[in-house]
């Protein structure tokens, strides 16, 4: 049975199962619970609740010891063997969860759903009624225990729409259950994997099919956790009802405007979270659309080459992420790195964030107060996925009734604003909306000090309830006579460390140290002290007193923490019922945060406001990598600004393409990637890293820097090299901005000149692309003199004593050295390994590769774009049937599908 199978059949877990095998009749009656329980939910491991444990046996306990480093041991037979058995407190579960998800293990959580008192009164052999409350997957996480505070934690579902001539369409629903977010797009099969690196799910779920397909499949078996669900969670003709049902609305008219498709997809998504939350439904968010080109598309590898949230290594720290992110909230750093990942192609939407800066830019009285506000503010959005989970504390209250707190002093410190643009405007109407009303009700019911769990009591502050004030003076009261007994224990027995203790198991019990059980167990103190339990170094008793005591006790308590969960419930009530205004305010925090963070660090760093405009000029002056420059800082050294202009000539329809040339370490990837990254910065709305930038919109951005292999798809840095090159000469518009770094060096070096002088053309006539090209194949320079639109560059260095000096300046001109050598000699290399390089670099260039490049120029013509008159034939009618055929997949069709498929293929015959 599959995970998906298990996923359908935990919401049937009560049902006993009709038919029980004969060695389930020999188990004992928690085992035989153990086993059905099970059953329902193969594939994932089962916490079962054991008192303040969950305990895990067979297989499971065997899986979870290897991955949590615990100790295996045994608990009983079955069959004749022994059963394995591990266990982790209930109270430190959250830590282990995390753990066994990180490695890809997905838990079914079984609680106690009544107590043991009440199945003790059904009989002797009665067992704890327990059932499966949850399942917790990578995509459906609510608890802070188990997320990261700064980052997104998706689910993402990706349903398809079969094309009988093609061009498949893919539809995409994402959800982060732990702040309401829901999101849906459409998008074709080759713009998949730029919009999942986009997202970057933490959970996958798609069809069999899908999973299995031979295109598309190994793209989602790179996603870090997909699971496969039969057809009928992604039934396209029961997507709307699901929808409705789950938003409770009559129509979709009370939705956003979605395709067929998108609503397929976000249907599953909800269908997905319902099953795992076991009936609970998280208060989501209605689906928000997203339409094709609202941002600019940045593949995989450019995302992985720019280090935009993560470096090569993984790390956050080094990422442009890292560099820029001065919030002080986790939502703020949350929303900030959605707009990394998704810069905007819409110039109006970005002057509007870029308003939001520079009001804050020029008023640091503002931006500081708002920040120091902005510190205490809580995570209003998980804090209410919680409660309406019902996983909330105390302290998610408390957070609730902080952040209204919080909203008025931030609306205090924004009405200051003369003229605030139109962002700003509304955060100021969002953090009006909640009802103050609420927070007084909150501050009312909560006390002081809260406890983490409800369950521990002591979260209600004094006089609140009268009736809670009563049951609390009685439970104390009895608590003062268990410690005058304890001293009247000890006097009679004339045991001083004597002690009454209590524990769930046991309750109240009289404890004494090893040495002094014999005297209680011998007359006459044995006729008072009653034996429980004897332990290595304790032996623990109870009197019929203490019985007595402890009843009283265990009444007032529980009396007491019954009304405390009633008026927690009471609460929750209220803050559900009010959680589109909080939610409404969260975001506002959340918009506040970056407007305000970036500001700051437009100051700190003297960041500049970009001009962003639908041209396709792209003209920067004195720009620099936000990320070397900090780390420069950080040694007291400076980094050399340079300027890039990439705008169309005057007379010329697109841009130029620079071929930049240049030493080894003199800073060639670091001035390329600068010019990307300020593109990028520009276009999500942030003041970037120079004196001046003017940027017209990039639709797609393409990075082919660095080298590395892909062995586990069986690629040698080359071809990884030329899958990228690819796709950038493939995908590039006349709107996209590329930047290419050594093209063709992973090969012969003629073949490798061949490839670049090749791609260099491509750009040029086919794709007209603004482009950074740089390379150390300096004949290619000769190219300038053809191409109108190629500019040459190098970088400045000065040659002293026989060294070399990296200015790390761009200047025009063409290098005509790589200095390779003199980088060796400062990289350590073997003295004669330096001079036999010499001799040999001496000879080499006497042959004068660069005539030959210039004998090239003179008899090669320029790269031709293939006209349609020089493509291949059309398909034959008979071939274009044969690949209808191809493209049908009947075990995916529903009946209605198959016979509209049927009629396009008659369609297609031959006429007669």
């Amino acid at each position: 049975m599959t995970v998906q199978q298990s996923i359908s059949a935990a919401s049937n877990a009560t049902q006993p199962a009709n038919d029980v095998q004969p060695e389930a009749a020999r188990v004992t009656p928690m085992m035989e619970q153990y086993l059905e329980i099970k059953a329902a939910n193969p594939g994932l491991l089962l916490f079962y609740r054991m008192g303040d444990f969950y305990e895990l046996f067979f297989e499971d306990a065997e899986i979870a010891s290897r991955a949590l480093g615990i100790m295996l041991t045994k608990r009983g037979k079955h069959q004749g063997m022994d059963i394995p058995m591990c266990g982790v407190p209930v109270e430190r579960s959250d830590d282990y969860l995390h753990r066994l998800i990180a490695q890809g293990h997905r838990v079914a959580v079984c609680e106690q759903m009544e107590d043991p008192a009440a199945a003790r009164a059904r009989g002797n052999k009665s067992v704890v009624r327990r059932d499966v409350v949850r399942l917790v997957t990578p995509g459906t996480l609510t608890e802070d225990t188990l997320l990261d505070a700064r980052t997104n934690n998706y689910l993402l579902a990706i349903a398809r729409a079969r094309a009988s001539s093609g061009g498949d369409r893919i539809g995409l629903a994402w959800i982060d259950i732990s702040t309401s977010e829901f999101t849906v797009t459409e998008c074709s099969t080759g713009e998949l994997a730029a919009t999942l690196a986009r997202i970057n799910p933490n959970e996958a779920i798609v069809t069999d099919a899908l999973y299995g397909d031979p295109q598309l499949g190994p793209l989602l078996r790179e996603l870090p956790a997909v699971t496969p669900l039969t057809r009928d969670v992604f039934d396209s003709a029961t997507a709307e009802r699901r929808l409705c049902d789950y938003f409770a609305v009559a129509t979709m008219d009370g939705l956003s405007a979605m395709s067929r498709l998108e609503a397929t997809a976000a249907a599953a998504a909800v269908t997905y979270i319902d099953r795992t939350q076991v009936g609970k439904r998280p208060a989501l968010s209605p689906p928000s659309r997203e339409s094709a080109g609202t941002t600019m598309a940045i593949d995989p590898a450019t995302r992985a080459n720019l280090e935009l949230t993560r470096t090569l290594s993984a790390e956050r720290r080094g990422s442009l992420l890292d560099a820029i992110d001065c919030t002080v909230t986790a939502a703020g750093s949350r929303l900030l790195a959605q707009r990394l990942a998704a810069p905007l192609t819409d110039s109006a939407a970005i002057a509007r964030r870029l308003d939001a800066i520079a009001a804050f830019v020029a008023d640091s009285t503002a931006r500081d107060a708002i920040r120091s506000i902005l510190r205490a503010a809580p995570d209003m959005s998980r804090a209410l996925t919680r409660i309406s989970l019902g996983r909330g504390g105390p302290r998610d209250l408390a957070g609730l009734r902080d952040g209204i707190l919080a909203a008025d002093q931030a609306l205090a410190r924004l009405s200051a604003l003369a003229n605030p643009p139109l962002e700003i405007s509304a955060v100021i109407e969002a953090l009006r909306r909640p009802s103050r009303e609420l927070a007084r009700e909150f501050e009312q019911a909560l006390a002081e000090q809260l406890p983490l769990i409800k369950r521990d009591g002591g979260f209600v502050r004094e006089s609140y309830e009268p009736a809670l004030d009563e049951a609390r003076s009685l439970r104390d009261a009895s608590r003062l006579v268990v410690a005058a007994m304890q001293a009247r224990y000890a006097d009679q027995s004339g045991v001083k460390g004597l002690k009454i203790r209590h524990n769930n198991v046991l309750g109240y019990f009289v404890e004494v140290t090893a040495q002094h059980g014999d005297r209680l167990l011998a007359p006459p103190l044995n006729a008072t002290f009653i034996h429980r339990q004897t332990l290595a170094g304790q032996v623990r008793f109870t009197t019929a007193e203490l019985g007595q005591i402890e009843a009283r006790i265990a009444s007032a308590g529980d009396r007491a923490l019954g009304l405390e969960l009633e008026i927690f419930e009471r609460l929750c009530v209220l803050a559900t019922a009010a959680s589109d205004d909080l939610r409404a305010a969260a975001h506002a925090f959340a918009l506040l945060d970056v407007a305000t963070a970036l500001a700051k660090l437009a100051v700190d760093d003297n960041y500049v406001r970009p001009e962003v405009d639908s041209s396709l000029g792209f003209a920067i002056e004195g720009g620099r990598h936000p990320v070397v420059e900090q780390a420069l800082k950080r040694e007291g050294q400076p980094f050399i600004a340079n300027g890039c202009d990439l705008s169309p000539a005057p007379g010329q329809n697109s841009g130029q393409i620079w071929l930049i040339t240049g030493p080894n370490m003199a800073g060639k990837s670091t001035f390329l990637r600068q010019n990307a990254l300020i593109a990028l910065m520009a276009q999500m709305g942030s003041f970037v890293p120079a004196s001046r930038a003017r940027i017209g919109i990039v639709d797609r951005l393409f990075s082919r820097v660095g080298a590395a292999d892909d062995l586990a798809r069986g690629r040698s840095t080359f071809m990884v090299e030329m899958v990228e090159t690819a796709v950038i000469l493939n995908q590039a518009s006349e709107r996209s901005l590329v930047i290419l770094d050594e093209i063709g060096r992973g090969t012969a070096t003629f073949d490798g000149l061949s490839i670049a002088w090749a791609a260099i053309e491509h750009l040029h006539e086919a794709n007209r692309c603004r482009a950074l090209f740089a390379t150390h194949y300096h004949e290619l320079t000769a190219l300038a003199a053809k191409l109108p639109r190629l500019f040459n560059a190098t970088v400045r260095v000065k040659e002293w004593q026989g060294e070399v000096v990296f200015l790390h300046e761009v200047l025009p001109g063409s290098a005509d050295r790589s200095y390779g050598i003199q980088v060796a000699k400062l990289a350590g290399l073997p003295s004669s390994v330096i001079s036999r390089a010499k001799s040999v670099l001496a000879k080499l260039e006497a042959q004068d590769r660069g005539q030959t490049a210039r004998a090239l120029i003179d008899d090669l013509p320029l790269f031709a774009v293939p006209s349609r008159a020089a493509e291949a034939a059309p398909p034959s009618e008979a071939e274009k049937l044969i690949e209808a055929i191809k493209a049908i997949h009947p075990d995916e069709m529903s009946p209605r599908e198959a016979l509209e498929a049927l009629y396009a293929l008659k369609s297609k015959l031959p006429k007669q």
